[in-house]
């Protein structure tokens, strides 16, 4: 009885030992690797492509020429930062008495500025924007011309929208 427990211990240290050999081996032949990673800045904004025609062509006797407006055309906004606003601008400034404006819809957490008045200089049309990414936002522009304007013949404005740092 006492060979059967010797041998029995032995089994078990051999076992054991071939163990530790086999986790030693098996840890042999590891390796490692360093990733490195960067998320950095995104700030990307698209429109769905050129509204229609704004033509004036009407008014109420006694009353200014009627505004006319566009609301075809829609905007997609993706950023990973906070603290983002949408300026608007456009490339040269509109006739005497002819006034071109944008309202852009806000996207979740943004507040829009409404009809901001479209000129060389850009101007803030939605503030607020943090971290998100949406599509779908309307775009409206509006003409407006008082009767001192004329008859202005048709021309084209580019309207050039930034992703800015801001409020």
């Amino acid at each position: 009885m006492n060979t059967n427990r010797i041998q029995g211990a032995r089994k078990l240290a051999l076992a054991l030992a071939m163990t530790g050999l086999a986790g030693a081996a098996f840890a042999a032949n590891t390796a490692t690797q360093t990733v490195t990673y960067e998320v950095t800045a995104i700030n990307e904004l698209s429109v769905s492509g050129n509204p229609g025609a704004l033509t004036i062509s009407s008014a109420t006797a006694g009353s200014a020429p009627t505004a006319v407006s566009d609301a075809t055309t829609t905007y997609a906004i993706t950023t990973n930062q906070s603290t983002r606003k949408i300026t608007a601008a456009i490339d040269t400034a509109m006739p005497s008495g002819v006034t071109l404006k944008a309202n852009l819809a806000a996207p979740t957490g943004a507040t829009s500025a409404g009809a901001v008045t479209l000129g060389a200089v850009a101007v803030d049309a939605v503030t607020g924007i943090s971290t998100l990414n949406e599509s779908g936002k309307t775009i409206t522009y509006s003409l407006e011309a008082t009767t001192a304007a004329g008859v202005v013949t048709s021309a084209s404005k580019t309207v050039t929208f930034t992703i800015a740092a801001g409020i």
